[in-house]
């Protein structure tokens, strides 16, 4: 369930993330001010979009593989975001009924919309804490009241270790967060990513970290590829996210994007 504890209120003058997402994938969940920099991103980076929509479809793909492939039933998902279609419980459960889904962010306007997120299935569950990236005794410590950390779980953090700019933190954190999970649990990552237009995309952290929050990193692919150090990297391993095992329906359309993503299994 949702914690009780008291968060900041939405602060609508300042773009945010979330909302910015939000706009990008088509939702109504963001304001003038996340609109204004998503127009402006979009002025000189229009394949931003593009790149949303393949993290989303990234996101459905690797559910879908660990869920139909892999036999996972329990997901960790870290920086959810606002609900919009295909959120992870609901590719899981579509799947597998039974499966658990613990969804972690830290937004005010996120923890608003987290009853959409707890609406899944009876045999299965979900639940959403309030908690950040950086903190994850404490994420481990609410995970634990749904998720059986004995038994493997999906790691999902999609578009959120590039709002921690110190690889060191950033190797802490995954370090403990994979530790604290059972043999044969995975990660999923996806990330923006400077190795298709290097100039590009720090024009873009540039425009985002002026006004936006939290503030963004950008990674080469080489960053990427190791946040999954010690793990069994699946095949295509770290790529753009768009040909992260594409279907039959994505072929044709398929052009890389500047958000790259991999898959890997805890030995």
């Amino acid at each position: 369930m949702p914690t009780e504890t008291p968060r900041p209120a939405v602060d609508t003058s300042v773009p945010h993330n979330a909302r910015i997402w939000n706009y990008w994938l088509g939702g109504k969940d963001n304001y003038a001010v996340d609109r204004e920099m998503g127009e402006r991103i979009r002025s000189f980076f229009p394949e931003i979009v593009d790149n949303a929509l393949a993290d989303r479809a990234f996101l459905v793909r690797t559910v879908t593989h660990l869920v139909r492939d892999r036999g996972v039933r329990q997901f960790l998902d870290i920086g959810t975001g606002l609900p919009t279609h295909n959120n992870t419980h609901e590719v899981a459960q579509s799947l597998a009924p039974e499966a658990r889904v613990v969804y972690v962010d830290n937004d005010p306007l996120v923890l608003a919309h987290a009853r959409a997120l707890l609406t899944g299935t009876p045999q299965g569950a979900t639940a959403y804490v309030d908690a950040d990236l950086r903190d994850p005794e404490a994420i481990l410590a609410a995970a634990g009241a749904t998720l059986d950390l004995t038994r493997p779980v999906a790691l999902m953090l999609l578009g959120v270790v590039n709002f921690v700019a110190d690889d060191a933190e950033v190797r802490a954190v995954l370090d403990r967060l994979l530790g604290a999970l059972a043999p044969g649990s995975y990660l999923v990552v996806s990330h923006p990513t400077d190795d298709l237009d290097h100039e590009r995309a720090h024009q873009v952290a540039r425009a985002w970290n002026e006004q936006g929050t939290p503030k963004l990193t950008i990674r080469s692919a080489e960053a990427i590829s190791a946040l999954f150090d010690g793990l069994e990297l699946l095949e295509p391993g770290v790529v753009s996210c768009s040909l992260w095992r594409p279907g039959p329906s994505d072929v044709g359309g398929l052009r890389p994007v500047a958000e790259y993503g991999g898959v890997a299994r805890k030995p």
